[in-house]
C-alpha cells in the first residue's frame, strides 16, 4: 500500500522505464489502468511544504522529457507514452501551483536540451537513452523503497 496516488504512479513509471531498457523495449507493452485523481489539499497551496523527494520528482520530470524527445527521433514509435507517463506523475502529485509548473518546465527542460542538439538519431542518443532510463528507474526505485508503506 503506497502513502500517496504519486507512488502509485511513481511505480507505473519504474515499470515503463525497466520494461523499455530490457531486451524487449521494441515490443507494445499493456498501458496501466488510469490513476484515481489526487486528493485535493487540505491546506490552501501556499501553506503546503514540497516533500523531501521533490527535487528527484523535479529530475524525474526532466528525464522523461529527455526521454520523450530522445526515443521520438531514434524510431521507438511509442508516440506519447514518455509524456503521458509525466502527465500522470505530475497530475497524481501535483494537480496545482507552483509545483505543478515546476515539474512541467523540468520536462519542457529535458526535452528542449535534447531538441536544441540532435536532429536524427545518433549513437551518442542511444548511449543518452539507456543513461536516462536506468537513471530514470533508479530514482523511482528509490522514492517508491523510501516513501511506501
Amino acid at each position: 500500500m503506497f502513502a500517496t496516488p504519486m507512488l502509485r504512479i511513481l511505480t507505473a513509471v519504474l515499470l515503463t522505464l525497466c520494461l523499455a531498457a530490457g531486451p524487449a523495449h521494441a515490443q507494445a507493452v499493456p498501458k496501466a489502468p488510469a490513476p484515481a485523481p489526487a486528493p485535493v489539499p487540505s491546506q490552501p497551496p501556499a501553506q503546503q511544504q514540497a516533500p523531501s523527494y521533490d527535487h528527484d520528482l523535479q529530475r524525474l520530470s526532466e528525464i522523461l522529457g529527455a526521454l520523450h524527445f530522445l526515443r521520438g527521433i531514434c524510431n521507438s514509435n511509442e508516440g506519447q507514452k514518455w509524456r503521458n507517463e509525466a502527465q500522470a506523475l505530475i497530475n497524481a502529485e501535483a494537480p496545482t501551483g507552483d509545483r505543478r509548473e515546476q515539474m512541467v518546465a523540468s520536462f519542457n527542460r529535458g526535452y528542449r536540451g535534447f531538441q536544441q542538439s540532435y536532429r536524427t538519431c545518433t549513437p551518442a542518443a542511444n548511449l543518452a537513452i539507456r543513461r536516462y532510463l536506468e537513471e530514470g528507474a533508479k530514482i523511482a526505485r528509490d522514492i517508491t523503497a523510501r516513501y511506501a508503506n
